[in-house]
């Protein structure tokens, strides 16, 4: 007797693995326009990989998410978080292909080729970028301090992954973390509380301190030393802080609990504090944020990487799923209007990562452009705002193309629904990227005159863009507004996204951006109204 009750037929196979740099025709050309194309052998493989093997570790690395172990079994204490092995296969992958490091390796388009390294990864793992972004964003600010940096980023820079507890100076590569907010601050990092009280002697030929307080905050606490932010005489200064001392005993780092978080939970997050934890100074004393910011600068560029990746992975999804499901005897592909809808999410991923790559285009130029460190300036705090603003809402729409297929554990986007807003709210949120816009602009009023220039690049190539500029300056040259600060940031960010795609594109493209971004006449997905700009789009994603 047969129980059997049915087939499975009409259900797309599993996506198997992909290229995720060779199946993405957008993601090859922005290499190719900024400067990158060097790094296409690179690139190739580690897209191999992101959308191959990298993938299983990804799923488990989250499904078994780390464990703090405060205590070894002999009542010791010890202080370390314990990860799943595909944790440190993917930690030890990412480094290994230069994901933290290739920026500062020397080669043209260094950071341009490590944005598209690192939109690979997080196509994988979001959740093991925090730590490869920290470690690539420290350098800028252990360059303030001479000796620090001589003996730091050597290691830094190290393609070697070494997890194992011990001293930095035992290990030929290491990770750095981040630990800045405080319980009864936040954001207002002035009012930590943490003491830095001086040794009166320096170490490796840096000015040495021993901390003592608190963090709300410190992300991945199994790095080999955090950059944090504690009081002086002088006020809030920045430091580095190893975990285990210079003589090779433990530090005073203490976990307390790791965070229970809603996504990014391969990535351990934690509370600690610092007992008389030693820590060299970074830059001078009572200058902690500006030192500080320069690494921060780069985490928050890394979130609008992250977001992108999050919105392209989900659009992989989706495409892969509508090309063989099947509905009223015609592909999901073919139906009018899912085409409009994937389109659509096809085209907010487009302008987001043109913004991306012209943001890592002027890090590129900064050191020796002024125009392009105005741009990432000001473009920084804009892309970070807009693009992590719109993935959680982007990744939503893209379940609903699956169906309930996309609400259940075994696909991938319930995952990236968990992950998408950590990187609105991480590094600033929406309302502190808003007042560091506003803040750029009084500052420096060439920071915003260099925003205008830019966009004026291709003023006469369309009506509508030209009359929205024509708006956009009159406003501008009003005093900003803090409570409409939302309203002039988005804005602002729209009109650089309509000014990259208006040059890197087919014109009906970004003809629909702007018709669709600047004046819509719906604000859900699908409002795009020439069929051909669909075509385009849905062909960008090559997968099976």
């Amino acid at each position: 007797m047969s129980f059997d009750t049915h087939e499975v037929f009409n259900q797309p196979g599993p996506l198997g693995p992909i290229n995720l740099f060779t199946c993405d025709a957008s993601l090859r050309e922005v290499v190719e326009r900024f400067g990158a194309a060097w790094a296409r052998p690179a690139l190739t493989a580690y897209g191999a990989l992101a959308g191959g093997e990298l993938t299983e570790h990804g799923r488990l690395a989250n499904r078994f998410p780390p464990e703090l172990a405060t205590h070894d079994a002999y009542g010791r204490r010890i202080d370390e978080v314990v990860f799943h092995p595909s944790y440190h296969a993917l930690m030890s992958t990412a480094i290994a292909h230069g994901v933290h490091s290739l920026a500062w390796e020397g080669q043209p388009a260094g950071h341009t080729a490590r944005a598209a390294l690192e939109l690979l990864h997080n196509q994988a793992d979001s959740g093991t970028d925090c730590p490869l972004t920290m470690t690539y964003a420290s350098i800028p600010s252990l360059r303030a301090n001479r000796a620090v940096a001589d003996e730091w980023i050597p290691r830094i820079l190290s393609r070697r992954y070494d997890p194992a507890n011990r001293p930095a100076a035992e290990k030929a590569g290491v990770t750095i973390g981040m630990a800045m907010t405080e319980k009864q601050g936040g954001t207002d990092v002035r009012a930590n509380t943490t003491r830095a009280t001086p040794q009166n002697e320096a170490v490796g030929g840096a000015e040495c301190f021993e901390l003592t307080g608190h963090k709300w905050f410190c992300s991945a606490p199994m790095s080999d030393a955090f950059l944090t932010l504690a009081q002086t005489a002088e006020g809030l200064s920045c430091f580095l802080l190893p975990r285990w001392r210079p003589d090779g005993s433990r530090n005073g780092f203490r976990l307390q609990r790791l965070k229970d978080k809603l996504g990014n939970r391969s990535n351990a997050s934690s509370e600690v504090e610092f007992h008389n934890a030693f820590a060299w100074l970074l830059g001078e004393p009572g200058r902690g944020v500006p030192t500080i910011i320069e690494m921060v600068a780069l985490t928050r560029f890394n979130c609008m990487v992250g977001s992108t990746a999050i919105m392209r992975q989900a659009m992989i999804q989706v495409i892969h799923h509508i090309r063989h499901r099947e509905v009223s005897g015609k592909k999901l592909a073919d139906q009018p209007l899912m085409r409009n809808v994937a389109a659509d999410l096809l085209l907010e991923t487009e302008a987001a990562l043109w913004l991306v790559f012209r943001v890592a285009a002027a890090l590129d130029a900064g050191g020796r452009d002024q125009e392009d460190a105005h741009l990432v300036r000001l473009a920084t705090a804009l892309g970070k705002y807009w693009i992590c603003k719109r993935a959680p809402g982007h990744v939503n729409e893209a379940q609903e193309c699956l169906g309930g297929l996309g609400y259940v554990e075994e696909n991938v986007l319930p995952r990236l629904y968990r992950e998408a807003p950590v990187n609105s709210i991480w590094e600033g949120s929406g309302n502190v990227q808003c007042l560091d816009m506003m803040r750029a602009v009084d500052r420096s009023p060439d920071v915003l005159q260099t925003f205008l220039a830019v966009l004026a690049e291709v003023r006469g190539r369309h009506r509508e863009f030209d009359a929205a500029l024509d708006a956009l300056e009159a406003e501008l040259a009003e005093p900003a507004d803090p409570f409409t600060a939302r309203i002039r940031a988005e804005r602002m960010a729209v009109m650089l996204q309509a000014r990259l795609l208006l040059e890197h594109v087919p014109e009906a493209v970004a003809d629909a951006f702007l018709r669709t971004r600047l004046a819509p006449a719906t604000l859900a997905y699908g409002g795009l109204r020439d069929p051909s700009v669909a075509d385009w789009l849905l062909g960008r994603i090559e997968v099976p």
